[in-house]
């Protein structure tokens, strides 16, 4: 699995870096057939400075997109990968009931 982090406008930290790769690491426990994460961390520099985590996972035949924007890149992240869990679980149980069929 590859995981690739792009921050736009702004210079991410490695301690974001590191919590980003904490919190997809917890997706394998749905599909362990994934290829590739891509993270995209955008900073828009408002009056309440919005800042947006885009989460891309593809797997096998499919590709899965979560985009989650908040005051804080954290918060954005872990609504991202919950909308992704649930996203992954749905697609396995899809899977699942095509093969009993």
């Amino acid at each position: 699995m590859n995981v690739s982090i792009t921050a736009r406008k702004f210079k991410a930290h490695s301690t974001l870096k590191d919590f980003i790769n904490a919190e997809v690491e917890s997706l394998t426990k749905f599909n362990d057939s994934i290829l590739d994460i891509d993270v995209i961390l955008s900073f828009q520099n408002t009056s309440n400075s919005v800042k947006t985590a885009e989460i891309i996972v593809k797997v096998p035949g499919q590709t899965l997109t979560a985009t989650e924007s908040t005051d804080d890149f954290n918060k954005a992240i872990v609504a991202a990968i919950e909308k992704l869990s649930r996203q992954l679980q749905k697609l396995k149980t899809k899977r699942t009931t095509r093969v009993k069929e």
